[in-house]
């Protein structure tokens, strides 16, 4: 990589929900961007953890035995195999870190298409 990343104008690049924006990759990992509205539905993923970081508003990441809400600057990582749901109830901007190629719905045949901004 030969210039920063500015998430703030990676972020500015796209207008559409729970569709990843790969942003720079690490030791085989994505470093994504998304934004997200709304609840998603309740997924898991079982071979990796789910890490999030909200960078604007404020997201609730539902489990079944209890919700965690982040608000900017603050971060959650799900265990593999813990069935959650994010819900944003306003546009939240997020950064999330996975291994390249992990289905951001669980299932590798509803996920989000892998792009690079």
């Amino acid at each position: 990589m030969s210039d920063k990343v500015v998430l703030a104008e990676k972020l500015a690049l796209f207008s559409d929900h729970y569709a990843p924006r790969t942003v720079a990759e690490f030791n085989g990992h994505d470093i994504m961007v998304v934004k997200v509205e709304g609840p998603y539905h309740w997924h898991v993923h079982e071979d990796t953890d789910d890490f999030f970081l909200v960078l604007k508003v404020q997201l609730d990441i539902e489990l079944r035995d209890r919700t965690v809400s982040l608000g900017p600057g603050e971060l959650f990582v799900v265990p593999k195999g813990v069935e959650h749901r994010p819900v944003a109830r306003e546009e939240v901007h997020l950064l999330l870190i996975e291994p390249t190629g992990t289905p951001n719905s669980g299932d590798p045949a509803t996920a989000a298409p892998r792009r690079v901004v």
